[in-house]
């Protein structure tokens, strides 16, 4: 059985997908411009297992009275939620923060750009749902608006952008990360916290192996202040607030619709390095976001269309 979106939370925010897509991607943008900032201090599959061990118990209390009455459900399709917590919380998450070991933070925003083609090749190969022209303009548009931006406007720029094995692990988990979103829409009908709570405590499971092994070559968690700090962010940042949000917006607008919204990690992550990193701004970034917008704007028009035609 499926979530049906026509439940409401009763929290306004909750029943607005595009501005939830829109947190989600400021909360991810930071993650991988932190995960990059602590690339040596802090080992990546402990980093990813602590996140998930302490969003869940923080999420814990809140979400036992949905898990109590969720139950039954959990257990009917337990396989279900741990291929969603394998692909959604553990590989995803570890992959990405061993990939920014080895490249710069401006590579590891670049390459989120290619996330809503892999969506919609997924979606197509799984379900058969292929993109609207509408839908697949908008994805270009915004994708050469970020390609503008990370670019600098000078196309030798990024000729000279070179893949790197971060790079590769980077695109890798991105490829496990759109196949969780085209499966979302199999996810079973608990609650938005019982489902968060569970993959996030099944997802914690699958990378304890990991994690010890991590501790086993050597690679420790030094609890110093930079790493209390990182972890209490990607505790509650990208993971609790920005998967309920994810979560809940690509339940109510299908995971195709909600992927162009991707492309906003990168806009996000070139404006925190010009008000944090000291980066000035430039004519590039205008073009580039407003090439970005324009995308956005035509996908989420042409998924509002196919979908008002599809009711007709």
């Amino acid at each position: 059985m499926s979530a049906r979106p026509s439940r409401s939370h009763g929290f306004a925010l909750f029943d607005a997908p595009y501005l939830l897509l829109t947190l989600t991607a400021l909360l991810w943008a930071i993650n991988i411009v932190l995960g990059r900032f602590i690339a040596g201090h802090v080992p990546p599959v402990s980093l990813a297992f602590v996140r998930w061990v302490g969003a869940t118990l923080i999420l814990l209390p809140f979400a036992w009275t949905q898990i109590s009455r969720d139950l039954p459900l959990i257990r009917r399709h337990f396989w279900l939620l741990v291929l969603l917590a394998g692909t959604g919380i553990a590989c995803y998450n570890a992959m990405s923060y061993y990939g920014l070991q080895y490249t710069q933070a401006l590579n590891g925003l670049l390459v989120q750009s290619v996330a809503p083609l892999l969506v919609a090749l997924w979606t197509f190969l799984l379900f058969r749902e292929q993109l609207s022209l509408g839908q697949a303009a908008g994805i270009l548009i915004s994708l050469v608006g970020v390609l503008f931006i990370i670019s600098h406007g000078d196309l030798d720029t990024f000729l000279h952008l070179k893949p790197n094995l971060g790079d590769v692990w980077i695109v890798s988990a991105l490829v496990i990360y759109a196949f969780y979103a085209a499966i979302l829409r199999k996810r079973p009908a608990l609650g938005p916290l019982s489902f968060l709570a569970v993959i996030m405590a099944f997802g914690a499971v699958l990378l304890a192996p990991f994690a010890l092994w991590e501790l086993y070559a050597g690679l420790v968690l030094h609890f110093d202040r930079v790493t209390i700090g990182t972890l209490l962010y990607v505790m509650i940042g990208p993971s609790l607030v920005a998967y309920l949000c994810f979560n809940r917006a690509v339940e109510l607008v299908g995971a195709n619709a909600a992927a162009p919204f991707l492309h906003l990690m990168p806009v996000f992550g070139t404006a925190l390095a010009i008000l944090f990193l000291g980066e000035q701004v430039a004519w590039y970034h205008f073009a580039g976001y407003a090439l970005v917008i324009a995308g956005i704007a035509l996908a989420t028009y042409a998924a509002k269309v196919r979908a008002r035609t599809r009711k007709g």
